[in-house]
């Protein structure tokens, strides 16, 4: 088999699958026999202590239900049988590391020193108060700052743990797809480090919206590729430069997508942003946060604040698509709003496509959310009903994107501005005082020339 033929059997192997809701509905009711209801629980010590225990018992049922990859029905492995050994032995590197001293030593410190962590929770007082209604009542609104991670953005949290497993693994070449470019950067950066060499594989469309992370990717020594199109096709062709080069090659995938153990991998190295997030909420108010907000792409920044809280039912976990032009017009990222089961890139999840079973363009001003899929983990969510997920148009991804600006002097990415979008609609429905965090995933300089070719009177 030629590796042309193999790499087009894992790219190109979408299928139309019809909606099983005998399926899904038990899936549900298991999920829901597994999880207690709060109200069984006692207050004081005694409650926090069951509280404590009940969640390792779902983590741990999640732990076990996740080892083969399947999230329910989402995920697996839809690859070509010569990739499978490859795959095995990046599981195995990557089960070893998670227990490893000396490893997670090194990420730690490599966190700490040179990604930045931990990120500070805000209280974003300012958009607190412009919420509020006229009886002076409203959430209290808190931001996590992964837009002050090193290289600007949460994908620094993943892109150095994969380069240090690259180099354990021997592999002198890093391959990675990026969109808005940040997880672009990040690979690079990471690579310089770690003396990798780096090549960034990057739609033509996209490199002429994010310019500025072109430079920068350049300017830290890794090559950049262009594929015509946009992220998708990106993705597809660094998936064939590593599949052609398998022994010497890794690709270090910054999404929750992908055949297993990529989502896995990429939700448990951004799973740091949700365990501070609850550490440092116990500090501010001495409890959980109430409302999660994050913005949905792929879903890696999402899953990483949200992965810590999926045991803690009394935690809403909000997620934000992009609407685009709105849902009607066809131009739009809102795969769990309108998507359908199908298999993409390796893996089986929610998937844009046509009533033939081929995948659809994705539209968003965010560019980082324009993908065609979404995650396993996240497919998985939406059936089971423990995550909600929304949408917001480019118009409201704009208007707060520029109110935060404003408001706070903090300039999100695009892509998180979705996230802040949604409040909106979200904080007139919510009790005074409920704790709400948004994950503030990138900061926005990238995205100014975009915002004022969409505001051209307030470049006057």
């Amino acid at each position: 088999m030629t590796s042309s033929i193999k790499s087009d059997l894992f790219l190109t192997n979408k299928l139309s699958i019809a909606r099983n809701e005998r399926s899904f509905s038990s899936m549900q009711r298991a999920v829901s026999n597994n999880l207690p209801a709060a109200s069984a629980v006692k207050s004081g010590s005694k409650r926090l202590h069951v509280e404590r225990a009940l969640r390792e018992r779902k983590i741990d049922e999640v732990e076990r239900r996740e080892s083969s990859g399947k999230f329910g029905i989402y995920g697996g492995k839809f690859v070509p049988e010569t990739l499978i050994s490859c795959l095995g032995k990046l599981e195995a590197e990557f089960n070893f590391v998670l227990h490893d001293a000396e490893f997670q030593a090194e990420l730690a410190i490599a966190l700490r020193d040179y990604v930045g962590r931990e990120t500070p929770l805000y209280f974003a007082e300012r958009l607190t108060n412009y919420y509020k209604n006229e009886n002076g009542e409203g959430p209290d609104i808190y931001l996590k700052r992964e837009d002050l991670n090193h290289c600007g953005a949460h994908k620094m949290n993943n892109a150095i743990a994969q380069a240090m497993i690259a180099k354990r693994m021997g592999r002198q070449r890093v391959v990675a797809a990026t969109g808005a470019g940040q997880h672009g950067v990040a690979t690079a950066a990471a690579c310089a480090k770690l003396s990798l060499d780096c090549t960034i594989f990057m739609g033509s469309e996209d490199m002429e919206k994010q310019a500025s992370n072109v430079f920068l990717i350049k300017l830290l020594g890794a090559q950049v590729t262009k594929v015509e199109g946009s992220f998708k096709d990106a993705s597809s062709e660094a998936i064939r430069q590593w599949v052609n080069d398998l022994e010497v090659s890794y690709y270090l995938t910054g999404t929750v997508v992908g055949p297993h153990p990529c989502p896995s991998m990429v939700r448990e190295f951004q799973s740091i942003i949700g365990r501070e997030t609850r550490r440092q909420a116990m500090e501010r108010w001495g409890g959980r946060p109430d409302v999660v907000v994050a913005c949905i792409g792929s879903g890696s920044n999402a899953l990483g604040i949200f992965h810590e809280f999926v045991g803690d039912e009394g935690v809403r976990l909000v997620g934000v698509e992009a609407a685009g032009f709105g849902l009607d017009s066809g131009r739009h990222a809102a795969t769990l709003a309108t998507g359908h089961v199908g298999v993409y890139h390796g893996a089986m999840s929610y998937l844009l496509q046509d009533q033939e079973g081929q995948v659809l363009g994705a539209h968003s001003i965010g560019v980082g959310l324009q993908y065609p899929g979404v995650g396993p983990e996240l497919s998985f969510l939406k059936d089971t009903g423990r995550a909600e997920f929304h949408t917001v148009t480019d118009e409201e991804a704009l208007n707060a994107y520029q109110l935060l600006s404003r408001l706070e002097g903090i300039i999100p990415a695009m892509e998180a501005a979705h996230a802040l979008a949604y409040l909106e609609k979200l904080c007139p429905t919510l009790p005074d005082s409920t704790k709400v965090v948004v994950n503030c995933s990138g900061r926005g300089d990238k995205d100014a020339p975009l915002f004022f070719q969409h505001r051209p009177a307030l470049d006057a």
